[in-house]
């Protein structure tokens, strides 16, 4: 597995352009929390008596995948995350369209990001690998 600075560096070199970074310190979030929100979206299940949402389940990859890399990510990438449940339940509680939402943040996102990339001249990171899907929030966070 490569390091946290390895991962960093190369995500870092499709993201040398002011505006795609610029781009991106506002859509990666926005896509992580409209992931979390379209998981949230799907209809629960109940395992004896209890209630569970899918949302819980997807995270635990994700939160070891952030453990191996460091205790900080973890700690951070937690932090996110929770939040970004939190900002999906409350949307919920308002009775708001948390799926639409999601989805128009999720569509509108991405084509920004391939804007932005189309500005960088260079393709992005997750069509060399996936795990670069969970590299990006981290580059931003630690870049701002």
């Amino acid at each position: 597995m490569r390091t946290l600075t390895q991962w960093l560096d190369a995500y870092g070199q499709s993201h040398q352009h002011p505006i795609n970074q610029r781009i991106h310190t506002i859509a990666v979030p926005g896509i992580f929390f409209s992931v979390v929100a379209l998981i949230w979206s799907i209809p629960p299940i109940t395992l004896s008596g209890m209630t569970l949402n899918w949302v819980w389940l997807a995270a635990l990859p994700v939160w070891v995948f952030y453990f191996r890399l460091s205790l900080s990510v973890f700690l951070l990438m937690l932090g996110y995350t929770l939040s970004c449940i939190a900002l999906a339940w409350s949307l919920a509680l308002l009775q708001l369209p948390v799926f639409t939402i999601a989805l128009a943040l999720f569509v509108c996102l991405w084509l920004l990001q391939f804007i932005g990339h189309k500005i960088e001249g260079k393709k992005p990171s997750f069509f060399e690998d996936l795990q670069f899907l969970l590299i990006g929030p981290i580059w931003v966070f630690r870049k701002h």
